[in-house]
């Protein structure tokens, strides 16, 4: 006698073969759109997975001539290094509170900005006002560095109206309590502008009669943001924020090392500077590996952690 199939498999199978038809049927429909996502596709593989198989020489006495194969295994060593390293509790503090000042002070700086774009019902002026914006972020960091050099210098236009003032002129790049507050500055001055077009993407995907709806409510203009256009891109700002926070030890080498000075070295030393000099310059590439991993360690546990309090702050907040 022939067996019977199991209804609950029959149903599996079934299931499987629609889903193969569906993800054919979407290929063919939508192909154009599948080549032009294979490049990204492509780019991830290629400088983001396979990589990763080069992590173990944080574990190796890597040498640039014997190869992966070859290189000793050492377990730890360059971890235990790295936190013995004498100056360790300088660099990782200096890490911790420059990521921490970023995310209090220059990850909502794009908000606020685009919330205020928002508002603005003049195009044109409008417009004018985003590329302006927008503007800074095309410049690298040394130009940056190189402006802020200049106006900040002893006869840069900011002592210049010091000394028209009377006061005393300050060499604000050569004293440690001003290092960090620049680095903040020209943060927000470069990518303040940019960091608002997904936002305002997000703000013009709000369907207006909910504003239509807060309006015959009595709902004034201040109203209207904090009621309907924050709570609405809520979703938007925690994926942004959890796309930040995985980096928070990995900060803008370039802005910290075109703007650090042997003045500021005390406060603006960071992870980033040390994998420089250890690194590029002494060329030890485990200990930079085991650098970077620890790094990615502490990036994962902090997105899997602030993920979970996404979730709790909403339904369907976080990115998994």
């Amino acid at each position: 006698m022939l067996k019977v199939a199991q209804p609950q498999k029959v149903a599996r199978i079934m299931t499987s073969t629609a889903a193969k038809k569906g993800m054919l049927h979407n290929f063919r429909k939508y192909w154009a759109l599948y080549v032009m996502a294979l490049p990204g596709f492509i780019f991830f593989i290629v400088f983001k997975y396979v990589p990763l198989a080069g992590s173990v020489i944080a574990f190796q006495d890597y040498m640039i001539f014997k190869g992966i194969a070859a290189s000793p295994f050492v377990g730890l060593k360059h971890f235990q290094a790295f936190f013995e390293y004498p100056d360790f509790r300088r660099v990782f503090v200096n890490t911790i509170i420059i990521g921490t000042y970023s995310l209090i002070f220059v990850f909502p700086f794009p908000i606020v900005l685009a919330l205020l774009f928002n508002e603005l019902r003049n195009m044109v002026y409008k417009r004018t006002l985003q590329t302006i914006y927008y503007l800074p972020h095309f410049f690298s960091w040394i130009i940056i560095a190189g402006i802020t050099f200049d106006v900040l210098s002893n006869t840069g236009i900011v002592n210049s109206i010091r000394a028209w003032l009377g006061l005393e002129s300050i060499l604000f790049l050569q004293e440690e309590k001003y290092f960090r507050g620049i680095l903040i500055f020209t943060s927000i001055w470069r990518d303040a502008g940019w960091g608002t077009i997904v936002l305002l993407a997000a703000i013009a995907g709000i369907n207006p009669e909910v504003y239509e709806s807060a309006v015959i409510d009595g709902a004034g203009r201040i109203r209207q943001i904090f009621s309907v256009t924050l709570p609405l891109i809520l979703p938007t700002i925690l994926v942004l924020f959890l796309l930040q926070i995985g980096n928070f030890l990995d900060l803008s080498f370039d802005q910290i090392y075109s703007l650090l000075t042997p003045m500021t070295f005390s406060v603006g030393d960071v992870i980033d500077t040390y994998v420089y000099r250890v690194g590029i310059i002494e060329a030890q590439y485990s200990s930079t590996t085991a650098i970077g991993m620890f790094q990615s360690v502490i990036g994962l546990v902090l997105v899997v952690t602030f993920n979970k309090l996404a979730k709790t702050l909403q339904k369907d907040g976080g990115l998994f």
